[in-house]
């Protein structure tokens, strides 16, 4: 960790970093793409929303590094951008679970 975990800065960063897993429906593309990648028509089919309100969501995810895309031509896929992403959500499943 190069910065002062204690500095406001790293604090505003990581208290940033944690709002983006504060909305449901970044949390369920987040779900979708934890054991596979998939496009947005998939994924939006999956959760029965709309393309737009998908590609809206994956956007702010991309530009915050929690998923990264590849093209296949004109298609476009998605992925979790590391394991981290998916370690964050099974440990906060894990704590929910523990607490019942």
């Amino acid at each position: 960790m190069n910065k002062n975990p204690h500095s406001d800065e790293f604090l505003y960063d990581l208290s940033d970093f944690f709002k983006l897993f504060g909305d449901s429906t970044r949390l369920k593309i987040i779900f979708s793409l934890m054991n596979t990648e998939l496009c947005v028509n998939e994924i939006s089919a999956e959760l029965e929303m709309s393309q737009s309100s998908i590609s809206h969501q994956l956007k702010i995810l991309r530009q915050n590094k929690i998923v990264k895309n590849r093209k296949i031509g004109k298609q476009v896929f998605y992925s979790l951008d590391d394991e981290h992403v998916s370690s964050i959500i099974v440990q906060g499943v894990e704590h929910l679970e523990h607490r019942k």
